[in-house]
């Protein structure tokens, strides 16, 4: 497992960690002021921006674009509501690769309204990422699959564990030409008995293209906007950023905590500081 001591270069900072509150300029200053590699923006961060713009910015800062976050929904009501899905996520896909993201990040999609059929909801996810992979490919951004805990599953994701991300990648991929991969987020995977065996898996064909750090509070007030700094929680994170690396993965160690209760109320330069420290000393 690579040391991050007096390495933050190896690692990132996602922008929902600092809950939105700032123009991405800001944001890139301050994260590339604290010595972080690398940032993953969310499309709510360029609304009203010049893409290629906020790329020039983040090359300047000396950082990589670590990921984008996230798709919109795949599974939807109507024929009609799916492709235009699919082609909202097209031209997120394609704001991916003017940043020179390494990934644009699929978070499924949960039941349509009034649905209570799920294998549909995976159907449609199966068809939309299907439809963009080419493109990905073409564009050298790899499609990040993040499956996240399945108290997600009815309005978030369909795509509850990372077997299920492994298999779409399989059915859609089978000959791992690229441009389809996962992205594993600790807050998601911490709980699954089976994650050591899928990570495994997962190094047969280099599959993983981000890594998500943060913490599982006991108790936990919200489980969408109460995740914890690394070492406040339950998460066993340096066994499985070691599980993650000896799978290949060689890319950044990116922060992502929602938490409006806590984090999203303090300073930013207070929230780098720890988060640096933190990466450190217990991941």
């Amino acid at each position: 497992m690579r040391e991050l001591a007096g390495r933050l270069d190896l690692c990132a900072i996602n922008t929902a960690t600092l809950g939105h509150r700032e123009a991405i300029g800001t944001v890139v200053e301050a994260v590339a002021r604290r010595g972080f590699g690398g940032i993953a923006p969310w499309r709510r961060d360029l609304e009203g921006q010049d893409v290629a713009a906020v790329a020039r910015r983040i090359r300047d800062a000396g950082l990589t674009v670590t990921g984008y976050c996230r798709s919109s929904a795949f599974p939807a009501a109507t024929p009609e509501a799916a492709r235009a899905a699919v082609e909202d996520n097209r031209r997120a896909l394609r704001d991916a690769a003017t940043l020179g993201a390494r990934c644009f990040v699929l978070v499924a999609g949960g039941l349509p309204p009034g649905s209570r059929d799920l294998a549909a909801a995976r159907r449609q996810l199966q068809d939309g990422v299907g439809a963009l992979l080419e493109e990905a490919r073409q564009l050298g951004v790899t499609l990040a699959l993040e499956p996240l805990h399945p108290v997600y599953a009815a309005e978030r994701s369909c795509l509850c564990t990372l077997g299920e991300a492994l298999d779409l990648c399989d059915t859609l991929d089978p000959e791992a030409q690229g441009g389809l991969g996962i992205a594993a987020d600790v807050y998601h995977l911490w709980w699954d008995a089976a994650l050591p065996r899928e990570l495994q898996r997962a190094a047969r064909h280099c599959r993983i293209a981000a890594f998500h750090v943060c913490d599982w509070l006991v108790p936990t007030r919200d489980v969408l906007l109460d995740r914890g700094m690394m070492g406040d929680g339950v998460i066993d994170i340096p066994g499985i950023r070691a599980a993650v690396e000896a799978a290949g993965y060689d890319g950044l160690v990116e922060v992502e905590i929602f938490s409006a209760g806590n984090w999203w109320q303090r300073a930013t330069d207070e929230t780098l500081s720890v988060c640096a420290e933190r990466l450190v000393r217990v991941c």
